[in-house]
């Protein structure tokens, strides 16, 4: 029997890295333990030799797709008294190495559990798992742990405490886990009319006012979007109008649909393979693109250009109101020009009160504001015109 002690840096904070070295210890039949140290992670594993040597392989080679691990030290340890391998309470210090993850997608195992009649977290807007969801506009503070970030307030239920505990569940120590019991809620405003703590209520009011022609300020990841419908010449002018911007293009956001979920862009646009694969990369920008000749959306949309900005659903609120509108969306940031990103109800609702003309809330507190990223091709190349959420902070 041997002994390792292993310190880790990269990306492995809020990717399901200690969980995945968990499981890892637990195949190889490795005990000891993992924490979360100051941005690095630091890892003890006793067993035999033949299997020390697979652990660290297997640490670079399988580690879950969104980490980006290094081990800075590996050092020979004395064995324990230890019987199994543990997660162990984070430990706060200095933080030389400090990589805060960015915001992601939501993965297609939660995309097909939102859409599954028969699961607990059916149509749930803040499905996520130790893979997707917010990361970087909810952390307060390192080490990535739930108290430290914006689910704080949240208590897990007893359903989702079970998960969170285990080893063999995709949520294992999954930090924003939520489910409609005990997770974030919508709410919706539209004057006098106030629907709260009902979810697909309050959704069902925001699709019907985004048919109607409204313009709706949404609450998404990192702040709030102005939405209307982008095939609606009549609503986009309106949206202009209010908004005192003339002539600078809307960003338009199609539904995920089709095997590789672009069917419904390839109908508004005609994008190169690069600008494909940055629309449905887990990042999920904004990218701009060649407009299609018989595209339906608004003329309004993007004025006298042939280009037009598009993005595909990230969030599994962005999935739902998509899916239920069952059309191209405008997308574009609710603060006003030269002003900061809006993210307090509040705020909102009394800056936006000449622009939308109903406002769908939730209570998850955005702590860093992020707009989102956009990019264009240039010389050949898709450079960054602006950076934000799902980049933000490593760009």
């Amino acid at each position: 029997m041997s002994a390792q002690l292993l310190t880790v840096s990269g990306r492995v904070q809020g990717v399901g890295f200690r969980p995945f070295i968990s499981r890892l210890a637990h195949q190889l039949e490795l005990s000891g333990w993992v924490k979360n140290r100051a941005g690095q992670v630091d890892i003890f594993v006793q067993g035999l030799p033949f299997s020390l040597i697979q652990f660290e392989q297997q640490l670079i080679s399988s580690a879950p797709p969104l980490a980006r691990p290094v081990i800075v030290q590996s050092l020979p340890e004395r064995l324990a008294n230890l019987s199994s391998f543990t997660i162990l309470s984070s430990e706060e210090g200095a933080f030389d190495e400090i990589h805060v993850p960015p915001d992601y997608f939501t993965c297609d195992d939660c995309l097909s559990e939102m859409r599954d009649p028969t699961e607990r977290r059916y149509r749930y807007p803040f499905i996520n798992c130790t893979q997707c969801g917010p990361r970087y506009t909810l952390i307060k503070r390192l080490p990535y742990d739930r108290i430290n970030t914006s689910f704080a307030g949240f208590p897990l239920c007893e359903a989702c405490l079970a998960e969170f505990n285990d080893p063999n569940d995709r949520r294992y120590h999954a930090q924003p886990l939520a489910c409609p019991r005990c997770g974030p809620s919508l709410s919706f405003k539209q004057g006098q009319q106030i629907m709260a703590g009902e979810n697909d209520g309050a959704l069902n009011l925001a699709v019907q006012a985004l048919k109607s022609g409204l313009i709706v300020a949404v609450k998404g990841i990192g702040g709030y979007h102005l939405v209307c419908d982008a095939k609606s010449e009549e609503a986009v002018v309106q949206l202009r109008s209010r908004k005192h911007r003339p002539d600078k293009p809307f960003a338009v956001m199609l539904p995920w649909q089709g095997r590789d979920g672009a069917e419904s862009l390839h109908e508004v646009a005609e994008p190169n393979a690069q600008e494909l694969c940055l629309l449905t990369d887990p990042l999920r920008p904004i990218v701009l693109v060649d407009k299609h000749p018989g595209s339906t959306i608004a003329a309004s949309v993007a004025p006298g250009l042939n280009q037009i900005g598009i993005m595909l659903p990230y969030s599994p609120l962005h999935h739902l109101l998509a899916d239920d509108f069952g059309g191209p969306l405008i997308m574009t940031s609710a603060n006003i020009s030269g002003e900061p990103v809006l993210t307090e109800s509040v705020d909102v609702e009394q800056r936006l009160s000449t622009i939308a003309d109903a406002f769908l809330h939730h209570d998850r507190p955005i702590v860093r504001p992020a707009d989102d990223s956009v990019f264009r091709m240039t010389a050949g190349k898709l450079r960054p015109v602006r950076i934000g959420r799902g980049f933000a902070p490593f760009e």
